[in-house]
């Protein structure tokens, strides 16, 4: 299946956005490490990297899955399917996770913190109000006047 183009284009920006998170993050470990928290090498690197690109990922066939959920005409094999994809995608951040875990070359840290990072793109687009377009102003329908609807504002004790 392939990406509509309004997809394409929220890919794009998740993925620029974790990249900049990445990056963010990258120097606060390297100033960490000159105050004497820790020690930077290229680990941290390898770590970034693979994990901005399982957390892109990750995204992207969530993206492909609600494309592909919307034809779906039952509501239990639609919720069966997207759920399918939600196991799926966890299972695939939790082997990441223990992947950086296991292998010596790949920082825990710096490997499994970009996997948060699409959601505070979101949460930060979403507060700049740069997620969804502005609703329409909405009109408010003049009041009825008195005389319009006099019997209909009866009170209660009127007949």
């Amino acid at each position: 299946m392939k990406l509509q183009p309004a997809s394409k284009k929220e890919v794009k920006r998740i993925a620029s956005g974790t990249f900049a998170c990445s990056a963010i993050m990258i120097l606060a470990l390297l100033i960490l490490s000159l105050v004497g928290v820790g020690t930077f090498s290229y680990r941290i690197f390898i770590g970034a990297i693979g994990g901005s690109l399982v957390a892109i990922g990750n995204f992207t066939i969530m993206c492909l899955t609600v494309q592909s959920a919307v034809g779906i005409e039952d509501k239990k094999r639609m919720k069966s399917f997207i759920q399918g994809s939600y196991n799926g995608r966890l299972m695939l951040q939790a082997v990441w996770v223990v992947v950086c875990f296991m292998v010596p070359h790949i920082h825990l840290v710096a490997g499994a913190a970009p996997l948060l990072f699409p959601s505070v793109v979101i949460f930060y687009l979403q507060s700049r109000g740069k997620l969804m377009p502005p609703d329409p102003p909405r009109t408010v329908p003049a009041a009825p006047s008195q005389e319009d609807n006099l019997e209909e504002n009866l009170g209660p004790f009127e007949i």
